[in-house]
C-alpha cells in the first residue's frame, strides 16, 4: 500500500526553463458525505462521489525558472506567485495558495525554483456550496503534476493521477475526488479494492446503466459565502456527541452503494443518498456550537421533490453539500419530465430564478 512518502521524488532527470500548462477540474458531488477529518487532511470517514461536468475551475499556470536569489522571510525563501481570478488580481485568495504550496512543498521540491502566474477562472459561483475548492484545488495539482512531469518524463499515467489527487486533496480533501473518474471513492473501505485515504481511486466495481449520465440540476438557493466554513465545520467532530456512529454509518452507505450501483436499484439509491444529506446537515445542527446552512427554501424544495416523486413516481432525489443550494438528481431518461418539474415549481425557490444543469463527468483535461 502506498504511503505519503512515496510521493516524494527522488531526483528529475530533465529541465525546463519556462512555459505554461492549462487544465479544467470539475466539482463533484458527494453521495456519501466525508465529514470530520484528522492530520494531514485525512479523512474521518470514506466518501463516494459523483464527478460533475459543466461545474468547472479552469486554471493556467504561468511557471519560468528564477536565478535571482529567492525572496526570503527571516532565513528561508519563500513562494513567488501571481494569481489572478477571472483575470484580475486576487489577493485575498492568496493565503490559501501559501498555503498549499507550504503544504505540497516535500512533494514538489521544485516549487521554489519558479514564479507562478495562476490564472483560474470558475463556471459557477464561487463560494456557494458547490465545492469550487475542489474543482480549484484540482486543477492546480494537475497543473503541478503536468510541470512534475516534464522534469521527470518517465513518470506512469498511474503515477501521475493518483499524485495529482494526492496533492489535491491537501489543497481541500473534496478536491481529490475531482481528478479521475466519474464515481470516485476516497477514504479506507475494506470492500473497495485500492481505496484509500491518501488520494481518490475510481469506483472499481460494475455501475449499472441506471446510473449512467445520471444528471445534477443545482438550484441556487443562495448564491453568497457560508456563514460557517467547510474547515470549521470538519472541526466540529472532533467532540462531536455523534461522530463515531456517523463515521459507521458511513462505511455502512458505501457498503449499500456497491451493490446498489451494481443492481441498479435506484429506490435504494433515493434512500442512501438522501439520508445521508440530511445526516451531514443533522452533523452541524448537533456540533457545539451548533448552525444550520440550509436556508427555508431549501426545505420547500425538499419538500416539493418529495410531493413530486410520490406522486408520479419518477424516481428524483436530493442531496445537499455543505451549503443551502439543492442538487437535484435524476437518470437522463426522466430529464425531460423533472426539468419541466424545476421550471413549474422549483425555479421560483432559486435566488434570482438561477440553476445549472449538469452530469456525470470524467475528471480533469487537459487543454
Amino acid at each position: 500500500m502506498l504511503t505519503a512518502t512515496d510521493f516524494i521524488p527522488k531526483k528529475y532527470t530533465s529541465t525546463i526553463e519556462n512555459g505554461n500548462f492549462e487544465w479544467s477540474a470539475p466539482s463533484n458531488i458527494a453521495l456519501v458525505k466525508y465529514w470530520g477529518k484528522k492530520d494531514n487532511q485525512i479523512p474521518a470517514n470514506p466518501s463516494v462521489s459523483f464527478t460533475l461536468s459543466n461545474c468547472k475551475t479552469i486554471t493556467k499556470l504561468g511557471f519560468t525558472k528564477r536565478y535571482t536569489s529567492a525572496p526570503l522571510s527571516g532565513t528561508t525563501a519563500v513562494f513567488s506567485f501571481d494569481l489572478l481570478f477571472e483575470g484580475k488580481p486576487k489577493e485575498d485568495f492568496k493565503p490559501k495558495i501559501q498555503k498549499f504550496l507550504e503544504r505540497i512543498e516535500i512533494y514538489l521540491p521544485f516549487l521554489k525554483d519558479y514564479h507562478f502566474t495562476i490564472d483560474t477562472q470558475n463556471t459557477f459561483p464561487h463560494s456557494s456550496g458547490i465545492a469550487s475548492s475542489a474543482s480549484g484545488m484540482a486543477a492546480l495539482a494537475m497543473n503541478f503534476m503536468s510541470l512534475e512531469r516534464a522534469l521527470n518524463p518517465e513518470m506512469t499515467a498511474e503515477y501521475f493521477y493518483q499524485k495529482a489527487s494526492f496533492l489535491a486533496r491537501l489543497g481541500s480533501g473534496s478536491a481529490c475526488r475531482s481528478v479521475k473518474g466519474n464515481v470516485v471513492v476516497w477514504g479506507n473501505q475494506a470492500n473497495i479494492e485500492g481505496s484509500s485515504d491518501l488520494f481518490g481511486v475510481e469506483f472499481p466495481y460494475t455501475i449499472h446503466d441506471n446510473f449512467r449520465n445520471y444528471q445534477d440540476t443545482i438550484l441556487l438557493v443562495d448564491k453568497g459565502e457560508k456563514q460557517v466554513s467547510s474547515t470549521v465545520g470538519h472541526d466540529l467532530m472532533h467532540n462531536h456527541p455523534y461522530a463515531e456512529r456517523r463515521f459507521a454509518q458511513a462505511h455502512e452507505n458505501l457498503d449499500r452503494l456497491i451493490s446498489i450501483f451494481e443492481s441498479g436499484n435506484i429506490d435504494e439509491f433515493i434512500k442512501v443518498v438522501e439520508s445521508e444529506s440530511l445526516t451531514l446537515h443533522a452533523m452541524m445542527m448537533t456540533s457545539m456550537p451548533y448552525y444550520i446552512l440550509m436556508k427555508p427554501n431549501t426545505l420547500q424544495i425538499i419538500n416539493a421533490i418529495w410531493k413530486f416523486r410520490s406522486e408520479t413516481q419518477i424516481p428524483v432525489c436530493f442531496t445537499l453539500d455543505a451549503g443551502a443550494n439543492v442538487h437535484v438528481l435524476y437518470p437522463e431518461n426522466v430529464s425531460e419530465k423533472v426539468l419541466q418539474f424545476i421550471q413549474d415549481e422549483l425555479v421560483v425557490f432559486c435566488q434570482n430564478g438561477q440553476y445549472i444543469c449538469d452530469e456525470i463527468g470524467h475528471g480533469a483535461i487537459a487543454l
